[in-house]
């Protein structure tokens, strides 16, 4: 069968290696819309709701009755309900309603309603909303931190480096089920080494989670998920009251605690009941709300591919997390998952909540190598730290993430793994060596730490689950062993714990240990000049990438031009039929003297030469002083060229062959990509100037095309053509070339 070559090669793209796949209601694959959603209504008697989205009373289903008693504001609902709800969503986009102003309506709302009104938003509108109703000012992010072979010196020292960046809060989990209790801990020493007051987690099942949160170990959970149909409660034998009591649990023992949704779940379990996933969805958030949760992590988080297969399905992950906003939760908007094979697929599904901002951006970026990533791989990983950082530096956006160096880096991490090898010591654990100390701080994954004994290693952690020892032992072990600055750290969480401040919604906790959150941090963000701006040193702190460099340290004194002497010897005049004019820029061989490519111009002149000469005739150097433009240059050689061919050559390598007679921008041949002319190609341009000369006929010299050459040297072409301007020269000289005598040392 004929085939396009073109639709071949992109069929074989990342891209097109994902499910696409049209809408089903009845299976529940329908984002928003769908013929079972029902339309909003609502029914109040004697301070009761008795009937909401079309459901009376009496046919409430348990999530029905929960969103019924507990989330919605009954005194208020019948205005709200009664209110357009194309007002309503302009009113989300409206610099002029604050932010209080629509949290109270949209606590009064239904779940039909509510999706109603958010149905009116496209997507940046929707971004424009989201900028507003995040519940804190300042944003943030929150890390994944694992490994394959749980191994404590590189779990502590990942940690580490991940606070080091600036990650506000860290999440682990386990291969194992039985390791939970060491990976909390070396979650808690290595986060604490890196940066103070970084809040920290363990993954793993709920009453394991609480025993870890009594003893210290963690300051935070987000694993209560809720679902939007009773049948997938049921199935996982909960309801929204036993989410509520296990919430309450968890505040009660000074854990920062939020819920677990996202679109798409109820599809994939098979209890969809036809409806769509995004009014499934709004039920789970009211649900949220209703629990007394202060936050959800949301965004479809990992089943982010089923929503991605349909249309809006994106959009879809932006209204859900826009609603949770508006709902008065804090957002770990769901940027964790792997969402897409291509990077602008990804990357353009992180843009809706990155340039609004979120309270974490991530529920969970992976701080580790994917492949590394207990939680199924990471949307983005290790490897695009440097990305995400120039992203924020290009957009002055606050992704969270702050710029580090290398010698940083190193030093956080081998303070972390030997601050866990002396715990370690001291617990009478499987001890921790100095060469996996030293593995672990210049490892990129677990595949360069060794192996450990894991059943040893299983034996101590339920030992130590199941024994007395807590963080505060852990505390002392630290101090009496020269790990004193760690010690005070976790000693600080402890306190934080007791005085429950980061149990406020959106909380984090600062390097100072002050508790930042939607109280004293309050999203203010009605219109421009308003609201969270990077600015001052925060901004010159993202600015301050470590490979960003002064512009003269890219040049540096590049006066080196390879032992090539330049004499002026008077004005220069027409010469004879058997010659070519090559003309050199301002600053060629004197305030420059290498080429883009990082050719030395004696070496780029000589070969130029020699090309005119193979052919028989006599090159001709002069210099132009009055411009720096390589068309001028290579008519300005034509122009006093006996033979009527001249070359023009720019001190960065830029080269036109030109022709007497012919405009400046209209020319022979024209080399403008510099950085890929070799020695060779100047050889072959100086031949072939010297047979249109001749009025040989003759090919054009071949040229690579490197379409990255922009990308890589934009700024020393900038840079270098700034030297060539300085060095014109325009007062008391004749705008005509310069006759130069060459030699070369």
């Amino acid at each position: 069968m004929r085939r396009s070559r073109r639709f071949t090669k992109r069929a074989a793209r990342g891209i097109n290696q994902e499910t696409y796949v049209h809408e089903r209601p009845d299976l529940g694959l329908m984002m928003m819309g769908s013929p079972a959603d029902p339309a909003p209504s609502l029914a109040v008697a004697d301070g009761r709701i008795v009937e909401m989205d079309g459901r009376r009373v009496e046919q409430f289903d348990l999530v029905d009755r929960f969103i019924a008693e507990y989330a919605i504001d009954v005194e208020r609902a019948p205005q709200v309900m009664a209110m357009d709800s194309l007002a309503l969503a302009r009113a989300l986009v409206d610099i002029n309603v604050s932010r209080q102003e629509l949290t109270a309506l949209f606590s009064a709302a239904t779940p039909a309603k509510v999706v109603e009104v958010v149905a009116h938003l496209n997507v940046v509108e929707m971004m424009m909303a989201l900028q507003k109703m995040r519940q804190r000012r300042t944003p943030a992010n929150q890390a994944h931190v694992t490994n394959w072979k749980e191994h404590p010196a590189l779990l502590a020292a990942d940690a580490a480096e991940a606070a080091l960046r600036g990650f506000a809060e860290e999440e682990t989990t386990v291969r194992v089920a039985r390791n939970a209790p060491l990976n909390a801990l070396t979650l808690l020493v290595g986060s604490q080494t890196g940066r103070p007051g970084v809040l920290t987690q363990c993954a793993v099942e709920e009453a394991l989670s609480l025993r870890l949160a009594m003893k210290g170990l963690t300051s935070y959970a987000e694993t209560l998920s809720v679902y939007g149909t009773v049948s997938s409660f049921l199935d996982g034998d909960d309801t929204p009251w036993s989410k509520g009591l296990l919430a309450a649990a968890y505040a009660s023992r000074g854990v920062k605690i939020r819920f677990t949704s996202g679109t798409g779940s109820e599809a994939l379990m098979g209890y969809a009941e036809g409806k769509s996933m995004l009014y499934l969805e709004t039920r789970c958030l009211m649900m949220v709300k209703g629990a007394g949760s202060q936050g959800v992590q949301n965004g479809s988080i990992s089943c982010i591919a089923l929503p991605e297969s349909l249309p809006g399905g994106v959009r879809g992950v932006l209204a859900e997390n826009l609603i949770a906003a508006a709902l008065g939760l804090e957002v770990a908007s769901g940027n964790d998952a792997l969402a897409s094979h291509s990077d602008i697929r990804k990357t353009a599904k992180l843009m809706l909540q990155l340039l609004p901002g979120t309270d974490f951006i991530t529920s969970g970026y992976s701080s580790i190598p994917k492949h590394d990533n207990l939680f199924g791989g990471g949307n983005f990983e290790a490897e695009d730290f440097d990305d995400w950082l120039v992203i924020q530096r290009d957009m002055q956006v606050d992704g969270g993430m702050e710029p580090v160096s290398e010698d940083a880096v190193l030093a956080v991490r081998e303070r972390a793994a030997q601050a866990m090898q002396v715990v370690y010591r001291e617990f009478d654990f499987p001890p921790i060596t100095d060469s996996e100390v030293e593995a672990a701080v210049t490892a990129d994954s677990s595949d360069d730490v060794p192996d450990r004994d894991l059943a040893a290693d299983l034996a101590a952690a339920d030992a130590f689950l199941d024994g007395p020892r807590t963080a505060v032992d852990v505390i002392r072990t630290l101090a009496r062993n020269g790990f004193e600055d760690i010690a005070e750290r976790v000693l600080h969480m402890q306190r934080e714990r007791i005085s429950g401040d980061y149990l406020q919604t959106s909380a984090i906790i600062d390097p100072h240990f002050h508790v930042v959150s939607a109280v004293n941090d309050a999203n203010d963000y009605q219109g421009p000049g308003t609201g969270y701006r990077l600015q001052g040193s925060r901004w010159q702190r993202l600015c301050d990438l470590p490979q960003a460099r002064p512009p003269e340290a890219l040049l540096g004194d590049d006066g080196d031009n390879g032992g090539l002497v330049l004499d002026e010897v008077g004005s220069a005049e027409p010469g004879g039929e058997d010659e070519v004019v090559i003309a050199l820029g301002p600053a060629f061989g004197t305030t420059l003297g290498r080429t883009l490519a990082g050719l030395s111009h004696a070496d780029v002149l000589r070969a130029l030469m020699a090309g005119v000469e193979d052919e028989g005739l006599t090159a001709r150097v002069v210099k132009i002083y009055h411009s720096a433009d390589c068309a001028a240059i290579g008519f300005e050689a034509a122009r006093v060229s006996g033979s009527g061919i001249g070359v023009g050559l720019q001190s960065r390598g830029t080269t036109v062959i030109q022709r007497r007679g012919l405009a400046p921008l209209n020319n022979v041949e024209l080399f403008p990509q510099a950085p890929n002319l070799t020695l060779e190609s100047y050889r072959a341009i100086g031949r072939n100037a010297a047979r249109y000369a001749r009025g040989v006929s003759t090919r054009p010299v071949p040229v690579k095309i490197d379409n990255t050459a922009r990308l890589r040297l934009i700024v020393h072409t900038t840079l270098m053509h700034n030297r060539e301007i300085e060095a014109i020269r325009t007062e008391g000289v004749e705008r005509r070339p310069v006759a130069l005598q060459v030699a070369f040392r």
